[in-house]
């Protein structure tokens, strides 16, 4: 765990999250990322805490608050849409444009399927801006930039728009079982956590699962 840590200050640290392991404990019970935070209180009493959430298989870039003070002033920034968040994603398929936004309001889908969303135009606005970043045959490598943070805002989005994210097996044509693991990752956070300091910028590296798609349309190694 200690090897994920992308940054740390008094008051918060970044960590590099994997692939396929929740953030949260679930009802069900089960391990989770939260179980292990434990070795990353670096001396403080308490160990950190979640200030905001990704999915079980989205990976990089989480923010945790080092105590309750911190925890409490990251959540009105991350609320207030202080905290910039830029995720790279393959898509399958792509726009024809290079870059625009998507602004579609969004819905639970069921009581039964819990956090599962939809395209509903009487539900949250939702909006979330779009880059090309690079091309290849039936793929395209995006920046995504959610101005609003609904649950599965990114993957319902690109779903919409007709490219669901690769390896999406709820919104998108993934097998439920047995198919690539999602391709999207938290790569940049900007956090405006001091008021006398230039912004926190970090970069999470990219996960290995993403790495020969993200060559295939340009990517360079970091």
């Amino acid at each position: 765990m200690v090897a994920r840590v992308l940054y740390r200050d008094g008051l918060m640290l970044i960590v590099d999250k994997p692939a396929g392991m929740p953030v949260h404990r679930g009802p069900k019970g089960g391990g989770a990322f939260e179980d292990h935070f434990d070795a990353l209180r670096f001396g403080l009493p308490r160990a950190p805490s979640l200030a905001h959430r990704l999915d079980k298989d989205t990976t990089g870039c989480l923010v945790l608050g080092r105590h309750r003070k911190a925890l409490a002033h990251l959540g009105l920034l991350f609320k207030h849409g202080k905290v910039g968040k830029t995720y790279w994603a393959v898509v399958e398929g792509g726009p024809a444009e290079a870059e625009g936004t998507i602004d579609i309001p969004l819905g639970r889908k069921n009581v039964e399927r819990g956090w599962w969303m939809k395209p509903d135009p009487r539900g949250l606005p939702s909006t979330t801006g779009w880059k090309v970043l690079g091309r290849a045959t039936g793929l395209t490598w995006l920046a995504l930039e959610p101005v609003t943070g609904r649950t599965h805002q990114l993957r319902v989005h690109c779903a919409a728009a007709g490219w669901p994210i690769v390896g999406d097996n709820i919104y998108g044509a993934a097998p439920r079982f047995d198919g690539p693991i999602l391709h999207l990752h938290a790569r940049e956070v900007v956090v405006p956590i001091s008021k006398n300091k230039p912004p926190v910028q970090v970069t999470a590296p990219v996960p290995e699962h993403m790495k020969e798609r993200l060559r295939a349309c340009g990517w360079k190694e970091d």
